[in-house]
């Protein structure tokens, strides 16, 4: 496909049909007059004929070739006069008309003085070889200006699609690292919309791979210490003199992996997690997917003495990415379970509010103060004084599938002032 070809194919195809019908238009308007001036001076001439005396014809007429002969008819129908005694065309009614005469067509005009009979008459195949004479001369100039006109046609097009062929040139001078937008000035109007669409995705690129960069940096820093803590645990159950100090060690070597598996897998979602987790969304009941996580988790809350329930729900579907939203819920509900003491409470409600859908996660645990609520969704931020071990990717990790489903989130506190809750508040479909 190429928009210079197919642009010169229709413009110039459209200008030579429309040369043709106008020439067509023309050729045949220029016959019709020449018909009608060859009519008139046929009249002419009768008129001019009407008072004169009849004579010879080398009198009346000087010895040269004429394109139209002359007939006289008196009221009794004889032939007075004739002007070419080599033709003889029969006598026709007043006005125009037409006679073929030994397989010749004549164009003939008669009129009366009151006694004669005057008759002028011409050969049609003058007539139209002049009409087409005259018309054709009409047609050079227009013929001629096709060829101008394609050649005009040909470097507009070229100077119209320019700016894409600059703007071409710009992005192919250009170094894989360089993502700075392109000069939108002193273009047309119909190419700012592109370069704008070009400038915004350079932008967003720029953007995921800044981001990109820096979750690889933090990854390697926040990995660099589990792993530490790994080699020194292995060190620890290889210098153990007694059973009950390789059994702690190993304990703790377990402890130590379970977090590094747990950190691994959070980095993976993160990674894994973006504005393309929703690019082929479709319509997920959150209801359900809701009561699918905490099944999910019941064991685990059960061994922590902790009370798993589904608060207020509502059959309600929000558009999205399935996995997503799952990764999602799940991780608020591991954070509510992890950081709720035994004894305690978690909660999940799914309702719908005005043109909202909302998955609300109450626990019962020590909350997050207002000052740090915010920055809780840096990643691999911990909260002060916590006493939980964790990665610092939960909260991150929900704020992403959230932006990248549009949804807002917002951290208040539980029932009766204690705990969290978070409330994610989607567009219901």
């Amino acid at each position: 496909m190429s928009i210079r070809r197919n642009l010169l194919v229709a413009l110039l195809s459209a200008l030579l049909l429309v040369g043709l019908a106008a020439s067509a238009a023309t050729y045949f308007a220029a016959r019709k007059e020449a018909n009608e001036l060859f009519d008139y001076q046929l009249r002419q001439m009768a008129l001019s004929l009407r008072d004169q005396t009849l004579q010879n014809r080398d009198v009346l007429f000087p010895d040269f070739d004429y394109d139209f002969i002359i007939q006289v008819w008196d009221s009794a129908g004889t032939r007075l006069y004739f002007s070419d005694q080599n033709i003889s065309l029969p006598q026709s009614g007043l006005g125009f008309g037409s006679v073929s005469v030994g397989g010749e067509d004549w164009r003939i005009f008669t009129m009366s003085d009151g006694i004669n009979a005057i008759q002028v008459a011409q050969p049609m195949s003058l007539r139209r070889d002049r009409a087409a004479t005259i018309a054709l001369r009409i047609l050079v100039p227009i013929v001629a200006s096709i060829p101008l006109f394609a050649l005009l046609i040909w470097m507009l097009v070229g100077r119209g699609l320019r700016p894409l062929g600059e703007i071409a040139r710009a992005i192919g001078a250009r170094e894989p690292s360089s993502l700075e937008p392109l000069a939108d000035g002193g273009l047309p109007r119909e190419v700012q919309p592109m370069v704008g669409q070009l400038n915004g995705l350079l932008a967003r690129l720029a953007e995921a791979i800044e981001t990109q960069k820096r979750f690889t940096a933090d990854a390697a820093h926040e990995l660099r210490s589990p792993l530490t803590a790994l080699q020194l645990q292995l060190q620890l159950v290889e210098r153990a003199r007694t059973v009950e100090d390789r059994t702690e060690a190993i304990g703790h070597l377990k402890d130590g992996i379970r977090r590094a598996s747990r950190l691994v897998e959070q980095l993976l979602t993160m990674a894994r997690l973006g504005p393309e987790a929703v690019q082929a969304p479709g319509v997920v009941a959150l209801d359900r997917l809701g009561a699918s996580v905490l099944a999910e988790f019941e064991p685990l809350a059960a061994a922590k003495g902790i009370e798993l329930r589904l608060g207020h729900i509502e059959p309600v579907q929000v558009d999205g990415a399935e996995a997503a939203l799952r990764t999602l819920a799940r991780n608020l509900v591991d954070n509510a379970i992890r950081y709720t003491p035994a004894g305690g409470r978690v909660t999940l409600d799914i309702y719908a509010e005005d043109k909202s859908a909302l998955l609300a996660v109450t626990d019962t645990g020590p909350g997050i103060p207002p000052q740090e609520r915010r920055r809780v969704f840096d990643r691999f931020y911990r909260l002060p004084g916590s006493g939980t071990q964790g990665s610092g990717l939960g909260l991150a990790i929900v704020r992403q599938v959230a932006n990248a489903h549009g949804a807002t989130i917002e951290l208040g506190e539980g029932d009766a002032d204690r705990g969290l809750r978070v409330t994610v508040r989607f567009a219901k479909t």
